[in-house]
């Protein structure tokens, strides 16, 4: 079964893959990189991936590679988180969607039409008021991250509130 290793912290500028490949090039034909570029500039977007055979091999190569210089900088070498179901292909880096709180862009063109128009009429008042019904899928949930924050905030405002 092959492990991908996340490869993070490499320079923000032009490298292909053929750079990064020769860092591990003593581990053999079995190591395959893939480098994560961004789609307008053609630049690195700072982490790729390793795929190894096994948990072994990806331990060791983890303990070996993990620090060392590549073009000045030390790259950082850990095990990928798995991927989720909706991701497309390679390009999600370790913080996924779902992990952020950010909610998962719609590929329905007409849905992305729809929720442009709905911004809109929420925004601009002008004394009207439109009613929309919000489920708990539709309705926009705090970053989780913040989210301890959050309820703390709310439990002052409602101390506030009733003083």
């Amino acid at each position: 079964m092959s492990v991908r290793l996340y490869i993070g912290n490499l320079p923000k500028e032009e490298i292909d893959r053929q750079e990064l490949q020769a860092v591990f090039a003593a581990e053999g034909d079995a190591v395959t990189t893939k480098l994560i570029k961004d789609r307008k500039t053609g630049k690195c977007r700072g982490f790729g991936f390793l795929t190894v055979n096994n948990d072994e091999q990806a331990d060791q190569i983890i303990e070996k590679y993990n620090g060392q210089l590549f073009k000045e900088t030390p790259i950082k070498l850990e095990k990928a988180l798995p991927r989720t179901k909706g991701e497309e292909g390679d390009e999600q880096a370790a913080p996924t969607p779902a992990a952020s709180g950010n909610p998962s862009p719609k590929t329905n063109k007409e849905g992305s039409r729809r929720d442009r128009g709905s911004k809109k009429s929420r925004r601009g008042g002008g004394g009207r008021e439109t009613s929309t019904s919000t489920s708990d899928s539709d309705a926009i949930r705090p970053d989780p991250r913040w989210a301890s924050e959050l309820e703390k905030l709310k439990q002052m405002l409602a101390a506030q509130t009733t003083n």
